[in-house]
């Protein structure tokens, strides 16, 4: 990967999980550029706010920043990220799916920044976190049962780590993870727990919209009162930000 001798690592982030894993590992100075969600996870400062891979804005912006290296990740648009391959730029695409993922992109960014071994640090820390949330006594057995949602419309159930995660905090997800489902699919899984952590909005998800589905009338979850919300950044986000994220979801199913 080229490098500039004068000034090291230049690196445009528009994937918050790469901002997120950069500044914990103590990388923050190879930044020169974040997306405009980054703030939501990590101490970027005034550092230039950018677009994003759905949405990038002006590309000129990003070249302006003469950035070594473009970090990417989904979900994207085919024009956007387009643009930038059609530049003269490294561009680094991220699409983690498991927690596994998640550990490779913190040691590979930690390699390419120099910081290998405070990225095996930070890896190492999560997993220590996660598995201590594992061995705490759970109160339900059977395991309750989860739906825990990205985006109400269209329906997308939480990525695969979360479903990870749901299980290491004592519950099963009810739906497969990361795909599109409909709400008849929802009743006929009849979750204990509803999670909703719709990706840019935050907190700020509704349960009230949840309480309102006619076809969700008969779900215990309903029944029961039982729709929380999670802020986006802490189960969307594959990096640090999953800690507060996993230490939250324990809280509400145990």
């Amino acid at each position: 990967m080229r490098k500039d001798a004068a000034y090291g690592h230049r690196i445009v982030s528009l994937a918050p999980s790469a901002t997120a894993i950069l500044c914990a590992m103590g990388g923050k100075k190879t930044l020169v550029g974040v997306t405009k969600w980054c703030a939501s996870v990590a101490p970027v400062g005034d550092l230039p706010k950018l677009g994003d891979c759905w949405q990038m804005g002006s590309l000129d912006e990003i070249l302006r920043l003469k950035p070594t290296l473009v970090i990417g990740s989904v979900p994207y648009k085919q024009e956007t990220v387009g643009k930038l391959l059609e530049q003269p730029l490294n561009f680094l695409a991220m699409n983690p799916r498991s927690l596994a993922d998640v550990y490779a992109d913190i040691r590979l960014l930690g390699g390419i920044v120099g910081h290998a071994k405070s990225a095996e640090a930070l890896a190492g820390k999560l997993q220590r976190e996660f598995a201590a949330i594992e061995r705490q006594p759970k109160k339900h057995e059977p395991r309750l049962r989860v739906y825990c949602e990205a985006w109400p419309n269209p329906r997308i159930s939480s990525p695969p780590w979360v479903a990870e995660l749901v299980r290491l905090c004592g519950g099963e997800m009810v739906l497969p993870p990361g795909e599109h489902v409909n709400e008849q699919q929802v009743a006929e899984a009849r979750p204990d727990v509803m999670v909703l952590a719709w990706a840019a909005a935050g907190d700020r998800a509704n349960p009230k919209k949840a309480y309102e589905v006619r076809a969700w009338q008969e779900v215990p979850a309903i029944q029961n009162r039982r729709v929380h919300v999670i802020s986006d950044e802490l189960l969307n986000t594959p990096g640090p930000p999953l800690m507060k994220g996993a230490k939250q979801l324990w809280k509400i199913l145990q």
